[in-house]
């Protein structure tokens, strides 16, 4: 059976996934708004984050995100760095590199035919994290099965958006939905194929 592919995803409510972390992660197109994420992040947040990654066999990365994570995750001891520094990562890339992070295994070349190559030979949930302009192919090609959207309340107004211009039209079904304490929609959508018609 091939894996299911899960987009967890960290957004305003403008739609904005750029640098949710750190001020300096992705200073891309004149970006300064970085780190907009940490006042809202609660314990239910940490919570429902920590069932995102239930079940994951493995995470799927573009090579920003790559570097971004590789960086900072194998120098931490928090909770959930030993599972994330063990757990299997792929990235989609288009270049060879040198993959430092432990359990790396790069995915050279167009990311819609490598991905859908990867789901077929393995099994089990791949979750995919940041990565906007992957995010956008896989989602062109229907490779994702699942969407975890995290919408904190905060428009950013600019940035990389998760659906911006030119993303494939999808139909969702809603799997469930809650709220934190701060504000933040934690929402689950499953793929549906093409979206219903207009009557």
């Amino acid at each position: 059976m091939p894996s299911r592919l899960v987009a967890a995803i960290s957004v305003s409510v403008d739609g904005v996934l750029q640098a949710p972390m750190l001020r300096d992660e992705d200073l891309s197109n004149g970006f300064t708004q970085g780190g907009w994420m940490a006042a809202y992040a609660d314990k239910e947040f940490e919570t429902e984050m920590a069932a995102a990654f239930e079940n994951v066999g493995a995470m799927l990365l573009g090579h920003k995100t790559y570097d971004i994570l590789a960086a900072y995750w194998p120098k931490q001891e928090e909770p959930g760095a030993e599972q994330l520094n063990r757990m299997r990562k792929y990235v989609s890339t288009r270049r060879e590199f040198e993959a430092t992070w432990e359990n790396t295994e790069l995915l050279v070349g167009d990311a819609a035919t490598t991905v859908a190559e990867l789901k077929a030979r393995t099994d089990g949930t791949i979750l995919v994290q940041g990565s906007s302009d992957l995010l956008r192919t896989l989602q062109k090609a229907a490779l994702v099965d699942e969407y975890r959207l995290f919408v904190f309340p905060i428009v950013l107004g600019t940035g990389k958006r998760v659906f911006g211009d030119g993303t494939a039209t999808a139909g969702l079904e809603l799997v469930r939905s809650s709220s934190t304490s701060s504000g933040i929609l934690c929402s689950v959508y499953k793929y549906a194929g093409s979206p219903r018609a207009a009557q």
